[in-house]
């Protein structure tokens, strides 16, 4: 998003913080050093705020072979939110990224958990020893989300623009048989 040259036409991005990490800070910091109009908003207000939008950036993790994107976790939401509003969802990777295997079993293999103590003190988990609300709450942190391909309207990599249906064409092109028969 840096422009190459003085741009008459201005922009504005709207990043959501992407807790619990906070990478989205990190994101609106860069973009606003090179003179981009920047607005970091909530999590929780991207489906309101998604009404205002031309266009939703989203970055890969890596690109499955049915073109389905894993994504830092929260994409999903805002993918879900953005075609809710019709507004087109472009993901932004490298082909190095495209992996040959196919989400058979859902999210929960293709995904790493990491520790909720990010989220919530083991105290207040725990309802402070006595019992508590909380002390039955299965509380996850997960580190990507699975986006079907249904949301993902083109994949913009380092050659070029592919929808997310010629995915397959392009493994087919850059990995050999013998490389893709590993993966299984």
């Amino acid at each position: 998003l840096k422009p190459p040259l003085p741009n008459p036409r201005h922009i504005s991005v709207i990043v959501p913080e992407g807790a619990p990490h906070y990478g989205g800070h990190s994101l609106a910091k860069s973009l606003a050093s090179h003179g981009i109009s920047v607005t970091v908003i909530n999590d929780a207000a991207v489906f309101a705020i998604t009404a205002r939008v031309n266009k939703v950036l989203l970055p890969a993790h890596s690109v499955l072979a049915n073109g389905g994107l894993i994504a830092p976790s929260g994409c999903r939401n805002v993918a879900l939110a953005a075609k809710e509003r019709s507004v087109p969802v472009v993901a932004v990777t490298g082909l190095y990224k495209l992996c040959p295997l196919w989400p058979h079993e859902g999210q929960d293999t293709l995904n790493d958990l990491l520790n909720p103590g990010d989220l919530l003190e083991y105290d207040e988990a725990r309802g402070g020893g006595d019992g508590g609300v909380l002390s039955d709450v299965e509380i996850l942190n997960p580190l990507h989300d699975y986006i079907v391909p249904d949301l993902i309207k083109l994949y913009v990599t380092n050659v070029g623009g592919f929808q997310p249906s010629f995915v397959y064409r392009l493994l087919g092109e850059y990995y050999h048989n013998d490389d893709r028969e590993n993966f299984e």
